[in-house]
């Protein structure tokens, strides 16, 4: 039991740096981009073909995960602001063709990494950690770095106007802004993070899978939905940015941490994905059935009154 809860703490860590990622396209500019499922494959698979194929160090081999992965949202975001197709169709005509990319980089469906040395086992190695506790170490320093840089970042006069995109795009471009400008950073520095995440988790899983980010997406949402429902309970109720991209990787652990809690309690692993999606459903269905009902109540109020 202690073994699985560490390794869902340790996989919700490193799919927390990909939630990061979703956060920035879903709450920052209200695009729920799919081009993440392709792209976190994407850095998974390029990572794993340089470590195995090529030899390169396995930290070379996250740049090159984050690269790709900036790379393919670059090509969404050109689809979007220059050729002005919907943002979701253009992250679903990338996403399509990284399939086939992904399966030309590979050469295969899959690639095990088991006798390669990758930056947890070195790490492992080096000081005697378990594989989980190796893997939550890096991870949680990854994230905490990644935090604070995307926090100095949003702080910036580009950062802000990319914020202020999403808010009111009318308002940006009046100041003199190019929000298509804005748009496609925000896909290169989403898809870049979600690239990165992949390049881990195949590190720390030791194999690279073609369908490795199917579903991505929804861990995205389900885990910064959970995160914000968390942070509701706290007495700043996530006023700072830096707060809310904090809860997006906790949320992230904690989505794991139920999932090893359902699969403990003996649910088929192949209704994690269904399990998934209610989880979303209902995370954003609640507060809109309730706001709605209190609503309601305001106005049943005053009417009596």
């Amino acid at each position: 039991m202690l073994l699985a809860f560490q390794g869902a703490v340790a996989q919700g860590v490193l799919w927390g740096i990909m939630v990061l990622g979703v956060y920035i396209t879903f709450r920052l500019l209200d695009i729920a981009d799919l081009t993440v499922d392709g792209s976190f494959a994407l850095g998974g698979c390029t990572c794993a073909v340089l470590i195995v194929e090529h030899g390169v160090n396995p930290w070379l081999g996250l740049l090159a995960g984050l690269c790709v992965g900036v790379l393919a949202g670059g090509v969404t975001g050109l689809l979007h602001t220059v050729f002005d197709i919907p943002a979701i169709l253009a992250g679903i005509l990338t996403q399509i063709g990284l399939w086939s990319i992904n399966l030309r980089i590979m050469g295969k469906a899959n690639i095990p990494l088991l006798k390669n040395p990758n930056i947890f086992s070195d790490l492992g190695k080096a000081s005697g950690l378990t594989q989980n506790i190796a893997t939550i170490v890096i991870g949680s320093l990854v994230a905490a770095a990644l935090v604070a840089l995307l926090y100095w970042f949003f702080g910036t006069e580009i950062g802000s106007a990319l914020r202020a995109t999403g808010n009111n795009e009318d308002m940006v471009r009046a100041l003199g802004v190019d929000i298509r400008m804005t748009k496609l950073l925000a896909l290169m520095v989403s898809n870049g993070l979600v690239g990165l995440s992949g390049a881990l988790v195949c590190q720390s899983q030791k194999y690279a899978d073609v369908g490795m980010g199917t579903g991505a997406i929804i861990v995205g949402l389900a885990a910064i939905v959970i995160g914000e429902v968390l942070g509701r309970t706290l007495p700043g109720k996530l006023r700072s940015f830096s707060s809310r991209l904090i809860a997006a990787v906790v949320g992230s652990i904690v989505y794991f941490l139920i999932r090893a809690i359902v699969l403990q309690l003996g649910l088929d692993p192949n209704d994690m994905k269904l399990l998934s999606a209610i989880i979303v459903a209902l995370a954003l269905s609640v507060p809109v059935v309730w706001s709605r009902y209190q609503l309601k109540r305001a106005y049943s109020k005053g009417g009596v009154a």
